[in-house]
């Protein structure tokens, strides 16, 4: 699939020496680190042996004319040795050939395209990685039309095998080679033209002989979805195909809601928990109590297809900290969707240190967290004390950090198992000499894991101004007085929902409406008003972090808009 794409002291605190990564030029991981390791005798050894992985997405997945039309840059071994240095063990490289393929009936693949494809699984197989290699997008950009034109869809598919088989065949046993991405279809029974494209790749793959005689070879579901009638149809076809080296694909994006920010799903609440909970209890069931190793191809959340602050800090770490864990525990490869978004491929730096810092956490253990990240304090009312539950995950709370010093408990906070308060003396401290926003950062450590970044917000009640605009650019004044816009709603007069995904009053992040803090505005969007009724007052209840709830209503004439706020 196809990704587009601080509070600096506490992050840095956070990262510290432990997540330090190299610059642009070519990386000096440890000897031990830069020799290729002989592949594990069983598909369990190396499926352990893969985690965790990385994905070189929006490279040569791109359906432009070559590797950078997506964006990213051209592939270095530089790049590859400073995923390396990250701690990542395995790369899947997606690569979307159809566009590089002659016509029928050879549908002969363009020598020059893969001959670099083979470059960079060289590169990336003399760095010691395990390398992922597949068909990506051409699963919906023809693969998906099957039903309709059979023969002629099959025979491409089987054309790219066979020549891709040919050119990996002598290849390290550390490359294995994955059926097709998010396998999806316009018609007909898709549980059965997925298992006909798989049948057809293991058959053409074992048939070339050499390395790939026992290769290791990956399966993806339905959608390469983890719902039980896909994992049941999958280990079905493991079953007819009796080869012991095969390994289970699902991809992972979250709790829908969560994932994009719509529904009301802006936290990662009990709903959101569970679905993740459920998601590796049905993969470990159906496939790793049984042996067959299991691979998350790929993982993250879905609001990062427009930018990773569709979903908020703290609720986006609490994420990827239960994720590693649960892949820990439950035995479970797992490879991070990166088009470009998380690692700068330019300067050879992680975008957010803080999130990578507790991916790779959890790779090795638990870390404590709490039930936010932001603590808010109104500034024009008295401060009193305030409490905030910790979420321990197994590890025990041992003190609070800001900056250089450590705070005393008793005067500054108190702790009571799982409950942590903050004294209104502390945070009269805190926020005193500031205006709005963050006025101190605090790092709560516990016994393992990294530290849990507690950000002090100074605010006020946010204040909307009347406004008249255009569909195109309408946007609603707001003084924000240091808080953060968490969700709107958007109704008619008579209860009725407004605007895209009618089924739920709360709009999605991003995509119908946006907080701009830098210029002091709420912007509607194009797409929020193509499917808002005309003359028809609709009423917005902004959601805010702090939890407070600004009220205002707009009506659409025309292209025209005119909005107001309500006391």
């Amino acid at each position: 699939m196809s990704r587009l794409p601080g509070l600096a002291l506490a992050v840095a605190l956070i990262a510290g020496s432990m997540f330090t990564v190299p610059g642009p030029g070519r990386a000096s991981p440890a000897p031990a680190d830069r020799k290729p390791a002989a592949a594990p005798r069983t598909p369990v050894q190396a499926v352990a042996a893969m985690q965790p992985g990385w994905n070189l997405g929006n490279t040569f997945d791109a359906t432009g004319d070559d590797e950078t039309s997506w964006g990213n840059p051209r592939v270095t071994p530089e790049l590859l040795d400073g995923i390396r240095a990250q701690g990542f063990k395995s790369i899947r490289i997606p690569v979307t050939w159809g566009q590089h393929q002659g016509p029928g009936p050879d549908h002969t693949i363009d020598p020059a395209y893969l001959a670099r494809v083979k470059e960079v699984v060289g590169w990336a197989l003399d760095d010691g990685f395990y390398v992922m290699v597949n068909i990506h997008h051409d699963s919906w950009q023809w693969i998906n039309g099957m039903a309709g034109d059979h023969d002629a869809v099959l025979a491409r598919f089987n054309a790219i095998w066979t020549q891709a088989a040919a050119a990996f065949r002598d290849a390290s046993p550390r490359l294995v080679l994955e059926s097709v991405n998010e396998p999806q279809f316009s018609g007909g029974d898709p549980a059965a033209q997925l298992a006909e494209l798989n049948t057809s790749f293991h058959r053409i793959v074992r048939g070339s002989g050499g390395g790939n005689a026992t290769r290791l070879l990956v399966l993806p579901t339905l959608h390469t979805s983890a719902d039980q009638v896909h994992l049941d149809n999958l280990a079905a076809e493991f079953a007819a195909l009796n080869d012991p080296n095969l390994i289970a694909t699902v991809h992972y994006y979250g709790y829908w809601p969560f994932s994009v920010n719509v529904a009301g799903g802006y936290r990662f609440d009990a709903t959101a928990q569970q679905d993740l909970l459920d998601m590796f209890a049905r993969i470990h069931t159906t496939f790793v109590a049984r042996g067959v190793p299991v691979i998350i191809g790929e993982y993250g959340l879905l609001g990062f297809d427009r930018h990773t602050g569709t979903i908020e800090q703290g609720e986006k770490l609490k994420f990827f900290e239960l994720f590693g864990h649960q892949a820990r525990v439950r035995g479970v490869a797992t490879m991070l969707w990166d088009n470009g978004q998380h690692y700068d491929r330019t300067q050879g730096s992680w975008k957010d240190l803080e999130l990578f810092g507790q991916i790779r956490s959890s790779w090795q253990t638990r870390s404590g967290t709490a039930a936010s990240d932001l603590l808010f304090v109104r500034r024009s009312a008295p401060v009193t004390a305030q409490t905030i539950k910790l979420n321990l995950n197994g590890t025990g709370f041992t003190q609070i950090r800001l900056g250089k010093s450590t705070l005393r408990r008793g005067p500054d906070f108190q702790i009571s198992g799982d409950q942590l308060t903050l004294t209104a003396g502390l945070l009269t401290r805190l926020i005193q000499s500031h205006g709005y926003g963050v006025t101190a950062s605090l790092q709560l450590r516990f016994s393992r894991g990294v530290p849990w970044r507690l950000d002090v917000v100074a605010h006020d009640r946010p204040a909307l101004t009347a406004a008249a605009g255009d569909t195109a650019t309408f946007a609603i004044p707001a003084a924000f007085n240091g808080d953060r816009l968490a969700t709107m709603t958007a109704t008619y007069p008579d209860g009725a929902n407004a605007g895209p995904h009618s089924w739920t009053p709360y709009k999605e992040f991003d995509r119908a409406f946006a907080p701009d803090y830098s210029s002091g505005t709420i912007r509607l969007t194009p797409d929020f008003f193509a499917e808002v009724s005309e003359a028809t007052p609709v009423t917005l209840v902004f959601h805010f972090w702090s939890g407070e709830t600004v009220t205002y209503q707009l009506t659409r004439t025309g292209t025209a808009v005119t909005g107001t706020p309500i006391p």
